[in-house]
């Protein structure tokens, strides 16, 4: 390799660091001549990461079908670079088996009886996709051909430091300081850190000291398989805070983990046969309910069309007006309106024995009103006599909102009730107006950062797209599939867990020693000497538990966004990168060679792998700011990373793969 060839640092080697090298590949052709290096620093296996590593218990699950998993930048995405089509998790897995795809290691029996058994439906293990995301990694450095040279260093990043120029010897390069000692030197820095930890904020810390105190037990925020559960005893009570995707992944491993086991029993229920070393959980959230059940049905209706209000056309309309958008008044009742659209086109088309009018009608009708208008309910009301079909958005986001609750027993058996009708909806074959709910409300999710710039929402608006609009979202589409919630029911039946309630409110009772959980409108209260917050950290760049974000910070290279809004200065936790992803400093510098993606930047494409054929954000974003890169490096002025000084490839920590055998502001 040249000492002169330029030198690009990805820092996180997870899926979309996967993604971006393949963009690379895909996009050097057309942009950069000559040698390249490529250096991915990443503790974990490269292409699955942390987060879906082999590593980690074998009954954890995706929450995406085998057909909605693909890692290809397809026909669909709109970008400047070339397509490449590719086999996503069905397909390879179909590949692997026949032998047409044979680039993958000797698997264990377990994975091969899981690619025997998959279909397009099936929701694989983690550990499958983790075999995939690895292959993906691999064939996209085997893609960038001879004259690249990728090295992965199995260590974390601890700093990034700008190397000192004179303006005229080209623009700023960087050195990036390893955990293990080695330093790398970049013309160019990618930050692909996924979802990092946080330091306990305030409360979680209190909380910590409380179990600290009194010999309790409390598990801050974190990614669930990473946390040490064996403290808590069997038949121990627990409070968990939180019903989303992780609190199904505990109930993974603190029941079947345990080893309990299910059996099926007649027309799709579960029991759940206990070990006997199970402790016994007591959950609650904002909510009080569970994510909603993946769909499995199929469409019955009339085909869905493109959005019919929440369009490119609309959004325009409102960025050619002066002023700010509020994502509330202005683009919600759009989206909502569009999922309203959706959902009674397969209604009226699909079952029209449910409806009074023809759908023809109703459509004209409907186009006229607003979402929030009295003649929309009307013409709802009218036109659906069941008002149980009627869409009511606030309801499904709140399900037990102004419901009265007579006791324990009584806010049970409502719990179990919510999750079987969510059951019969979403997985039975009579209501797949769910699935045309589902489909509109992932389509808006994907268009809102492709139509809308983050920069032109107002502030309250940017801070409720990352709040509840994601939540909502994630509530509603991003669910665990079928069997989780009836695994959920079946464990529930066993006695193992119950429910506290919505609006979950959680103290530390110094004087007894104990976690108090309460719910006031179900009524129900529990103390216990074990307390689980059982959700993602939110994201902190100030609070990081990586060290790389703190020194970001620390050193004013980043910084967190900061949104202004009626309540004062909101620190979104996030760090903060412009339209094209380049890191921007406290004062509002952007850093152009020095850039980050993922879910803890404010950039919109958060995200690693999606469905195919849906021009998918961060294929995009991965597509133009590999591109972006390409063209820094082709400058004339670029020169190497560092005059006299060459990457320290001879470590331990780093492993050299030449690619025959690899298979704001500007800057002052």
């Amino acid at each position: 390799m040249p000492v002169n060839a330029p030198s690009v640092v990805l820092i996180g080697g997870g899926p979309r660091a996967a993604g971006l090298l393949e963009r690379l590949a895909a996009n050097r052709p057309e942009l950069l001549d000559g040698a390249l290096q490529i250096h991915v620093v990443e503790p974990h296996t490269p292409g699955a990461g942390r987060i879906w590593r082999y590593e980690q218990h074998p009954g954890l699950m995706l929450n995406s079908a085998a057909a909605d998993v693909t890692m290809f930048t397809d026909a669909s995405v709109q970008c400047e670079g070339p397509a490449v089509d590719g086999p996503g998790l069905a397909k390879w897995a179909a590949g692997v088996l026949d032998g047409s795809i044979a680039d993958v290691p000797e698997l264990p029996a377990e994975l091969r009886r899981q690619l025997a058994d998959l279909t397009g439906a099936t929701f694989p293990t983690r550990q499958l996709q983790s075999v995939y995301l690895e292959w993906f990694f691999r064939r996209s450095v085997a893609a960038l051909g001879p004259d690249t040279t990728v090295t992965v260093h199995r260590d974390t990043a601890s700093a990034v430091e700008p190397v000192q120029h004179v303006a005229e010897q080209g623009p700023e390069r960087y050195r990036v300081r390893l955990a293990g000692g080695a330093v790398l030197h970049a013309d160019v820095v990618i930050a692909s850190l996924g979802h990092a930890d946080s330091l306990p904020d305030a409360e979680s810390a209190a909380w910590a000291g409380f179990a600290a105190r009194h010999g309790a037990f409390h598990a801050a925020p974190s990614y669930t398989t990473d946390v040490d559960y064996s403290p808590l005893a069997a038949g121990q009570d627990v409070i968990v805070s939180g019903m989303g995707l992780a609190f199904v992944d505990l109930l993974v491993l603190l029941m079947e983990g345990r080893g309990g086991r299910f059996e099926e029993l007649p027309g799709g229920a579960l029991r759940y046969v206990p070990s006997g070393t199970e402790p016994r959980l007591w959950a609650g959230s904002r909510r009080g309910v569970p994510y909603h059940s993946k769909i499995t049905s199929a469409l019955r209706g009339d085909a869905a069309g493109e959005p019919a209000f929440f369009t490119a056309d609309a959004v325009a309309a409102l960025l050619d007006a002066p002023g700010e958008v509020d994502f509330r008044a202005q683009l919600w009742p759009l989206i909502a309106k569009d999922a309203g659209y959706a959902y009674y086109r397969e209604l009226f088309t699909g079952y029209p024995e449910r409806v009074r009018t023809g759908w023809q009608e109703f459509a004209e009708r409907f186009a006229a009103a607003d979402w929030y208008s009295q003649e929309r309910r009307r013409l709802v009301a009218g036109s659906v006599p069941d008002a149980g079909l009627h869409l009511d958005l606030e309801r499904l986001d709140h399900p037990f909102a102004g419901r009265v609750f007579a006791g324990h027993a009584d806010f049970q058996s409502a719990v179990a009730a919510y999750i079987g009708r969510d059951l019969e909806l979403r997985t039975g074959p009579d209501h797949s107006e769910t699935l045309a709910l589902f489909t509109s409300l992932l389509k808006s999710y994907m268009d809102l950062g492709r139509l809308v710039p983050s920069e032109r929402l107002n502030a309250r608006s940017q801070r409720e797209v990352q709040g509840w609009w994601h939540g909502f979202f994630s509530f509603v589409d991003s669910g665990p599939p079928p069997r989780r919630l009836r695994e959920m029911l079946a464990i529930h039946r066993a006695g193992l867990l119950q429910f506290i309630g919505p609006g979950l409110e959680i103290e530390a009772a110094e004087h007894a020693g104990r976690f108090v959980a309460r719910s006031a409108q179900s009524g129900i209260s529990v103390s216990a000497a074990a307390l689980i917050e059982a959700r993602l950290p939110a994201p902190s760049v100030a609070r990081s538990a990586n060290p790389l974000l703190r020194q970001l910070h620390a050193s004013g290279l980043g910084t967190e966004q900061q949104l202004l809004t009626a309540d004062g200065t909101h620190a979104t936790g996030r760090l903060l990168v412009s339209a094209h992803n380049e890191l921007i400093s406290p004062v509002g510098e952007r850093r152009e060679r020095l850039f980050g993606v993922g879910p803890g930047t404010s950039g919109w494409g958060a995200g690693a792998f999606a469905r195919p054929g849906t021009n998918a954000a961060p294929f995009r974003e991965n597509d133009a700011l590999a591109r972006r890169v390409l063209n820094l490096l082709a400058k004339p002025n670029n020169g190497p990373a560092d005059s006299g000084l060459a990457n320290n490839d001879q470590t331990d920590a780093g492993r050299a793969v030449p690619q025959a055998a690899a298979g704001g502001k500007d800057p002052s």
